[in-house]
């Protein structure tokens, strides 16, 4: 049984070897071909924000700014699901500020009519989640040419490259470079869709959101440009996907000065206690005294030299 087990194995790792081999020699004699997405992607545009490192803290007016751009902008098409109104007093808004918000919010949250039990609307209130501003993806997809917008609570933390990822696509849309179509002639974006080289295939669904300065007027009177409009909001999505950063930062920066404190503590104590201590080692095996001396009887009882 184990003979034939072992022969069924040694089969098995033929194959593998002899797959693996034939795969590589596929590949050397017909390498694939390049695609225009691996030739044309960016990397990400550089993006420093204040919450960035181990000590950064979030900017509450520039993170005004970045709601101010979804609640205007972004929040026709995406999702806020994981975030609530009375999560904004984080961004600094009191609660009178706050009641407002939600009660004169776009899209009202689904609700069941008391009196008939039929589905009904209402304002929101501060409690309730961002509502999203389709009734389902079906109804979602059909607005947007069949894409479906992903919530934005977790943006920032699903994408590689984080904030600085949606800066870059906020601010990365282009026309098709001649260089790409001289290349890939049948890359040309398709009809519906829009170039954006941040995008990993370069085409996306969603237009432009941020098309020229001035698009919104900020309330503390910065200028509205869209590289400053597409920083904003890159740091409004930082602080959905984390909004205890700030308290995590500090929790952390409070270990580290405990731990050094601890480790000064113990060296001293070492210094003071354990320093000058010698090691005793104990003698043991051959070279311990009495297994020395039942050696040497031992011998001596069977007239054995040295």
């Amino acid at each position: 049984m184990r003979f034939i087990l072992g022969f069924i194995g040694a089969v098995f790792a033929l194959a593998l070897t002899c797959s693996l081999f034939s795969g590589l020699k596929t590949y050397i004699q017909n390498p694939p071909a390049p695609l225009a997405s691996e030739k044309f992607h960016l990397e990400p545009k550089a993006l420093h924000l204040s919450s960035d490192g181990p000590f950064g803290k979030f900017d509450k007016q520039q993170l005004q700014r970045g709601f101010q751009i979804y609640s205007e902008v972004c929040s026709a098409c995406h999702s806020l699901k994981l975030v609530s109104f009375r999560d904004l007093k984080g961004l600094g808004y009191n609660e009178a500020e706050i009641k407002k918000i939600a009660s004169d919010w776009k899209t009202q949250v689904p609700s069941i009519n008391p009196d008939t039990g039929e589905a009904s609307t209402r304002k929101a209130l501060p409690s309730d989640n961002f509502p999203s501003p389709f009734a389902n993806e079906v109804a979602a997809r059909a607005a947007n040419n069949n894409a479906l917008p992903p919530d934005l609570s977790l943006i920032t933390k699903a994408r590689e490259g984080g904030a600085a990822y949606v800066y870059s696509l906020l601010t990365g849309f282009q026309p098709q470079p001649a260089e790409l179509l001289k290349k890939f002639p049948d890359a040309k974006t398709p009809q519906g869709l829009h170039y954006n080289p941040y995008f990993a295939n370069l085409n996306i669904a969603m237009p432009p959101p941020l098309t020229t300065n001035g698009q919104v007027t900020y309330a503390d009177g910065t200028p509205a440009t869209v590289d400053q409009m597409a920083k904003d909001v890159a740091a409004f999505l930082v602080w959905t996907a984390q909004p205890d950063l700030e308290r995590r930062h500090g929790a952390g920066l409070a270990v580290v000065v405990f731990l050094l404190f601890a480790t000064i503590l113990g060296y001293l104590a070492y210094q003071q206690i354990w320093h000058d201590e010698k090691r005793v080692v104990r003698v043991t095996g051959a070279l311990d005294p009495k297994n020395q001396a039942k050696t040497t009887r031992a011998k001596r009882k069977a007239d054995v030299a040295g």
